[in-house]
């Protein structure tokens, strides 16, 4: 991979054409082929059929999630990663009634059936339909907003298809899929107005679920090793941001819960140890839930008294929750979470080697890293 050049400038949005047929069936995309490589290629452009769209990428969030079946070699090749999609409708398939070429909309790239064993338990995820992945750039479904065009599949259509107001930028508006994901989160640990709520890693998922807990009322603490990060936590409302989950944090918590600890603690970073600092930062009854540990090489030791003699619910949470698809777009769109404030690089596709790399090896000037296929 090339070096990431952190002297690049934040680029200003595109003007957006509306609703361009693409021409001579070809296009750009940054392919996974394999033992950790991303190439750029150029491919045919999607053929969409009944009930689908073809939708043009205009900007498209890289999440770690991704970087993971990268760097592990998770899925068999060829693939086009890429999900957090937010681009213009360019061809609607026979049968679409509620979006025509020239919308502009975000992409959510995993539906549930909603009847069956796991979709009756509201546990989305684990639904067979949701498993797949119904949005493609080629190859295997894998997502495809690492390339210019994708193919949205008729049930992504029918449901996981969100409308963007004119005047939001497709930057702001490729937040929707991942506050969906945090927001499912903060729903899941039942977060009250006045909890206690810590947060182990501010990077930008961490400073999501910053943002949320504040906005829920919860009374924040956060830890993160980025000195930057830990100044943007606070400017978005945590009481105090710790550069480790030690001892200082754990007094601080503490103090201010009367000698018990957190009542909720979001492990929001992958990094080695932060599941047992996050059973000593909370109380005796607390809700752990653990966000960022998505690969089956990512392994956890916690004393099981802490959980069982202490009472404490250790919770997973993963991806989209289509029952809250409606209020996690609305906290974006409309402007009620400051998501703008995340962002601190957008790349053309054919820079996509450095974005990788700063989001794997993140510094005190990385952030959220937007990708803008059309540049």
């Amino acid at each position: 991979m090339r070096a990431a050049n952190l002297t690049e400038p934040i680029l200003a949005d595109n003007a957006e054409a509306a609703g361009e047929a693409p021409g001579a069936g070809l296009m750009t995309a940054a392919v996974y082929r394999g033992a950790g490589q991303v190439c750029i290629e150029t491919v045919p452009i999607p053929k969409i059929g009944p009930g689908e769209l073809l939708v043009r990428v205009e900007a498209c969030g890289i999440c770690h999630t991704d970087l993971k079946k990268i760097a592990y070699d998770l899925l068999p090749p060829p693939r086009i990663y890429g999900h957090e999609t937010a681009g213009v409708v360019v061809e609607a398939g026979a049968g679409v009634q509620n979006f025509r070429p020239g919308d502009r909309v975000a992409l959510f790239h995993h539906i549930p059936c909603g009847n069956c064993f796991y979709c009756r338990r509201r546990l989305y995820a684990q639904c067979s339909t949701y498993k797949r992945v119904g949005i493609t750039a080629g190859f295997e479904p894998a997502g495809g907003g690492f390339a210019q065009y994708v193919r949205v599949m008729d049930w992504i259509v029918r449901r996981g298809v969100v409308r963007v107001p004119d005047g939001v930028s497709m930057d702001r508006a490729c937040f929707v899929e991942p506050v969906n994901t945090c927001y499912k989160a903060i729903v899941k640990c039942e977060v009250q107005a006045g909890d206690i709520a810590a947060v182990l890693g501010q990077g930008p998922i961490g400073l999501l679920f910053t943002m949320l807990l504040v906005r829920r009322g919860a009374i924040v603490y956060a830890t993160d090793p980025l000195e930057t990060r830990r100044e943007l936590a606070q400017k978005l409302g945590a009481v105090q941001v710790f550069e480790t989950s030690g001892e200082e944090a754990a007094e601080a918590v503490r103090s201010a819960s009367s000698g018990r600890g957190a009542d909720v603690v979001l492990v929001a970073a992958a990094a080695p140890g932060l599941a047992e600092q996050a059973v000593r930062l909370s109380r005796p009854g607390a809700r752990i839930l653990l966000f960022a540990q998505t690969s089956g090489r990512e392994k956890i030791e916690i004393d099981g008294a802490s959980i069982c003699v202490q009472e404490r619910t250790l919770l997973g949470c993963y991806s989209a929750d289509v029952d809250l698809q409606d209020e996690s777009s609305r906290l974006v769109l409309d402007g009620h979470l400051p998501v703008d404030s995340l962002v601190s690089h957008r790349l053309r596709l054919g820079q996509i080697h450095s974005g990788i790399e700063m989001a794997t090896h993140p510094d005190s000037h990385t952030l959220k890293i937007i990708v803008h296929p059309q540049r």
